[in-house]
Order: structure tokens, then sequence, then C-alpha cells
């Protein structure tokens, strides 16, 4: 049985994952290129109560709360995170750092009770957007592949009229994990970059499939932009 799996453990190591986030966060040599299309998302929020949506790739879940601060001048900020062992740690984690999970993800047809999470998160997400909070989402979670986005966010983005923001994350030195997205957690004192896109969206016309490829090229383009900010090459991250 893997010990993070047990529920003590995940406790005890999400507390100590959260306080080596916070320290690490405080010492980041951090550079922002795109930070007022974010800011244009949040003014947009106070003025008519519009929520909003957040997209960063999975590898780069220990950098997301520097995207978005919880502040009274910005949407309440809910990360979907799913509902396996490794899920409950990193929302243990991120709920610590200041982003509470809305639990489900994306589910494989052959398993109708993990469907049925999945659908209800989808109903949670709407309704909180629609509320005027922000939601963030790692498209190519919970499983992978690495970088390929499925259909919920352009989804999403389709039934609630929200603007989508992709966000890209990078440091340098980090260490990277041997799970399948490679994960990235920074080290102490890193250069640290983060690239925001310009706000998009989708109309209740559009095709959420027909979408995916797009915005997938540009979350990775923004990527590969903060990867070059700090120093690294494509192939080397």
């Amino acid at each position: 049985m893997r010990p993070l799996r047990w529920p003590l453990v995940i406790q005890v190591v999400s507390s100590i994952f959260a306080g080596y986030s916070k320290l690490v966060f405080h010492t980041l040599r951090m550079t922002r290129e795109g930070q007022e299309h974010a800011e244009a998302v949040w003014a947009q929020g106070r003025e008519t109560g519009t929520g909003a949506i957040l997209c960063f790739w999975h590898a780069r879940i220990p950098m997301s709360p520097l995207t978005w601060p919880q502040s009274p001048d910005r949407q309440d900020m809910r990360a979907l995170i799913s509902r396996s062992a490794d899920g409950e740690f990193i929302a243990q984690t991120v709920e610590k750092l200041g982003f509470p999970a809305i639990r489900g993800s994306s589910t494989k047809k052959s398993d109708p009770a993990k469907n049925k999470h999945g659908e209800q998160a989808f109903r949670d997400m709407i309704k909180w957007v629609k509320d005027g909070g922000g939601i963030a989402i790692t498209p190519d979670g919970p499983r992978g592949p690495a970088e390929r986005m499925e259909k919920g966010t352009p989804s999403l983005a389709r039934v609630t009229g929200a603007p989508v923001i992709f966000v890209g994350l990078a440091a340098k030195p980090c260490i990277r994990l041997g799970s399948w997205d490679r994960t990235v957690i920074p080290l102490p004192f890193a250069k640290a970059a983060m690239v925001w896109s310009a706000p998009t969206g989708a109309g209740r016309g559009d095709d959420p499939d027909a979408l995916v490829d797009s915005w997938a090229a540009q979350l990775s383009a923004v990527t590969r932009r903060a990867e070059a900010l700090v120093g690294l090459e494509p192939d080397k991250v």
C-alpha cells in the first residue's frame, strides 16, 4: 500500500509541502509578463460580477497559487482537483496555499461512479463561475497526456460565458518529478517567470472539440515563453 494514500500521511506531508512552498514563494526572483491581462479580468469581475477561468498545465500546480492571490479585489478562486488519492494530497496542499478545491475530474466512460463525480463537479463549477467566482483548471489533468487539452475547459467557458486566461509558469533551478507530467517544484531563490495570455472565451455556438487544439497551443505558448524567460530550453524542462 502506498503511504501517500493514508489520510494521516497526506495531512502531514501536505502541511510540510505547503510550508516549503510558502518559503520558496517568498524567495523566488519573479518576472511577470502580460499581467495587465489578468488585471483586466480582475477589474471586469469587480465591475460586473463576472467569473473567470484560469488554465495552467498540470505540471505547474506547485507554482499555481502565485497566479491568483486571494484578495477582496479579485474573484475568489477555487481549483478543480481530482478525487484520486494523489488528488487528495494536491487538494489539501493547495487549500493551505489559498486555493480551496472543487473535487472532480475527467473520467473514463467505463467507470460510471467516477463519471458521476465528474458531472457533479462540472455542475458545481458552472454555478461557482456564474456566481462570479474564479476556477483554476489543469486541462491535461489528472492523468494526461501532458499538455493535451480535453474539451471540459471550452465547454465550461461556453456554458458560463466567462473569460478564459492561460498562464505559463517556469522556474530555474527546479526539481522535476518522475510523474507522467514531470511536475515542476521550484527551489529556493530560483529565477521564476509567470506569463499571462490575453483573455479568450467561447460563445454558445462554438464547438468545444474545435477549440481544444488552438487553446492547448496558446497555453503551451505562454508556458514556453515562461521557460525562455528563466533560461530553460524546451527540451530540458
